[in-house]
């Protein structure tokens, strides 16, 4: 691997990962960059290669097709020159569970869950053998929350955060690092590809002050980043409490209150 490792993100074409993108380039960061729309991959690596001098690549492919998926994950297996990976690719759905079809909801899944471990299972081998790296994957706080109403889509932000985490205990030992980062609202594309009317949502963060945020944790290595959280001590007290819960649930019996009276 390079001394600046290239970096490969997902859904690179706007929102949070054009701006990544921006932001790693700004750094000396050469750039894989993957998305669906290709003349849009081909517009931001233009203005990158002049604005910053870096080398920057673009794979057109959409992540919930097999043969698509596959050509990415080779690109991170095959590359070693790809040191980082941002798993930014994902999307959401307006509407309650019950109204939302099937194939929509499978499209979510795949995308935002089946995509991202199959990205992380195909560069972390690598990363672990050389022993440095990093892969960055972005969750949501809709993860932490299901009275936000969101079923499909805040399952699969939890995903992203319990991958992470249990990575981060696997890999960090072996020197790479794994980051979660956990937005609120942000003002991005995704909204209205969700058709949802994006003046209606209050608080929405802009997207440059969400990844610098996300990049300010990164270099201090933060395992999990809540850039909206003011209060970092409530995440902390958050985590020890579901820390402490793991000593109660390694028992041999169940709860005094499940025991049915003889």
């Amino acid at each position: 691997m390079t001394t600046t490792p290239a970096v490969l993100i997902t859904g690179a074409s706007s929102g949070i990962g054009a701006t990544y993108a921006e932001r790693f380039a700004r750094r000396g960061h050469d750039l894989v960059l993957v998305a669906r729309d290709k003349s849009r991959l081909e517009t931001l690596a233009a203005r990158l290669r002049e604005e910053h001098g870096v080398a920057v690549d673009i794979l057109q492919a959409d992540l919930t097709q097999t043969d698509d998926l596959a050509a990415v994950e080779t690109r991170l297996r095959d590359d070693s020159r790809i040191g980082i990976l941002v798993n930014n690719a994902g999307a959401t759905q307006s509407g309650s569970f019950i109204d939302q079809a099937t194939d929509d909801v499978a499209r979510i899944v795949a995308l935002n869950t089946t995509a991202l471990v199959r990205l992380a299972n195909a560069i972390a081998p690598r990363l672990a053998r050389a022993g440095e790296g990093a892969i960055v994957n972005i969750g949501s706080v809709v993860g932490l929350a299901p009275e936000f109403g969101m079923s499909v889509y805040g399952a699969t932000k939890a995903f992203a955060l319990f991958l992470s985490q249990g990575l981060s205990l696997e890999l960090s030992p072996k020197g790479v690092y794994v980051q979660a980062v956990l937005p609120a609202g942000t003002r991005t594309e995704i909204w209205e590809r969700a058709g949802i009317d994006i003046n209606a949502l209050p608080d929405l963060m802009e997207v440059g002050e969400l990844v610098d945020a996300a990049l300010v944790a990164f270099d201090r290595r933060e395992l999990v980043t809540i850039p909206p959280l003011q209060a970092a001590a409530r995440w902390d007290a958050l985590d020890a409490a579901r820390q402490t819960l793991l000593s109660d649930i390694r028992q041999a019996h169940v709860a005094e209150r499940y025991r049915t009276a003889t």
